[in-house]
């Protein structure tokens, strides 16, 4: 009997040690041990969330559904209150016309990073990401690849970025005072850059009132040290809010989370264009995932004119078998019936199943050429490698839901044959 439960706890054992394998803890690392000391310092107290590699989180604890993750004080959160009491509020305060809430963040972040050991946020601009994967970072290349709707908005983030700076080099001179060195080169177009990739990706959304300083664009930034640490999931469910009677952001799980594992939270229903654009990564096997489908790529087939917009989107829901539904877009009658499953002359229902068949084989092509250039592309240019794979996996998962689009309205020709 001894033998047998000795086994039994060897066994134990083992398993505790691979399931913590999932994550490498890296909470011994200096980076961290500085950002729970200054967090602590401004009143956080966390004994459940344990940094990890490459995996985000791992939690020391079973998370029951309704559990509550996480909760910041508001002494450590970063917000436009935190600017307007640094040295850098009297000169916002002056300059007309004010600027806006995103720009007094960026002016902080960069601000705070070029002071280095003297900045009081070292500890978290320490574990901030030193470059991004947003479409805006991205080379002109790489961006040429993405799908034709997500290289608009890639161009225009690019463009936006630009604008940005052109704008506020006048504000950044007025900050000459504060400064031993020439503000041209502390807040030059690649810190403005870095400021609102960090922004733009890791903010939480805090509503704060109006203040006469800042412009009439929404104040709604928040950044949130540690917290952000928490990977995205579109298949978990919270609840995030600031709580006005602990004066705390609060995250509460409504999934459960096993021992070990990564604890995840959910950025919102986005597709991978929107989680790319937004955020600078891709989720394999994103159930709000689609393949966009412009009135461009209608026109031409037979049947224009019916539908002006239309998607190929991949569900991935409770069900035992992944299911594809398609989307129309728009108040196209043609499609809403026969994708709805309404009645319909049979003439119309096999020219709108013909024509989508076509519009899918053509984006089932021309992704599969877009891989092919961006394998000779990883093989040429290897400085580009990191941008390529993200926009390589994008069209990937877009293949999926191609093919299996594919497939779908195959077996839906057959059936009304």
């Amino acid at each position: 009997m001894k033998k047998s439960r000795g086994r039994t706890g060897r066994k134990r054992r083992r398993k505790h040690l691979q399931d913590f394998r999932v994550g490498v803890n890296c909470s011994h690392k200096l980076e961290y041990i500085k950002l729970k000391k200054w967090l602590k310092d401004r009143g956080f107290e966390d004994s459940n969330l344990r940094p990890a590699e490459f995996l985000g989180n791992a939690l020391n604890y079973l998370l029951m559904a309704g559990d509550l993750i996480i909760s910041l004080p508001e002494k450590c959160l970063l917000t436009t209150g935190t600017v307007l009491s640094s040295c850098l509020g009297g000169h916002l305060v002056k300059w007309k016309p004010p600027v806006s809430p995103l720009l007094a963040l960026c002016t902080f972040l960069i601000a705070e990073k070029h002071a280095g050991e003297k900045s009081p946020w070292k500890p978290y601009l320490d574990v901030l990401p030193r470059t991004y994967t947003c479409p805006a970072c991205l080379e002109h290349d790489v961006i040429n690849l993405l799908p034709k709707p997500l290289k608009k908005k890639a161009q225009e983030q690019k463009m936006m970025i630009q604008e940005l700076f052109r704008s506020s080099k006048a504000f950044f001179s007025s900050l000459q005072p504060l400064f031993a060195e020439n503000t041209g080169t502390i807040f030059n177009y690649s810190a403005l850059e870095w400021a609102w990739c960090t922004i733009n990706t890791r903010t939480i959304y805090m509503k704060h009132p109006h203040r006469e300083c800042f412009s009439l664009e929404p104040d709604v930034y928040a950044l949130a040290p540690y917290l952000d640490l928490l990977n995205h999931s579109p298949n978990v469910q919270v609840k995030a809010a600031f709580n006005e009677q602990t004066r705390s952001y609060e995250i509460r799980t409504n999934s459960q989370c096993k021992k070990y594992q990564e604890v995840f939270i959910c950025y919102g229903p986005h597709d991978n264009q929107r989680l790319l654009l937004e955020y600078g990564f891709v989720a394999t096997d994103n159930p709000h995932s689609s393949v966009y489908v412009s009135a461009g790529w209608i026109y031409g087939f037979p049947g224009e004119g019916q539908c002006n917009r239309t998607t190929f989107g991949i569900q991935l829901g409770s069900a035992a078998n992944n299911s594809v539904v398609f989307k129309p877009l728009g108040s196209s009658a043609c499609w809403r019936r026969i994708l709805l499953g309404d009645v319909t002359s049979a003439r119309n229902e096999e020219q709108a199943l013909d024509t989508a068949a076509k519009i899918c084989q053509f984006l089932i092509e021309e992704t599969q050429h877009v891989l092919l250039q961006i394998s000779q592309l990883k093989r040429d240019k290897e400085n580009l490698k990191t941008h390529l794979d993200l926009v390589e996996m994008l069209r990937s998962e877009d293949l999926k839901i191609l093919q299996k689009s594919a497939e779908i309205l195959c077996n839906l020709d057959l059936a009304t044959a």
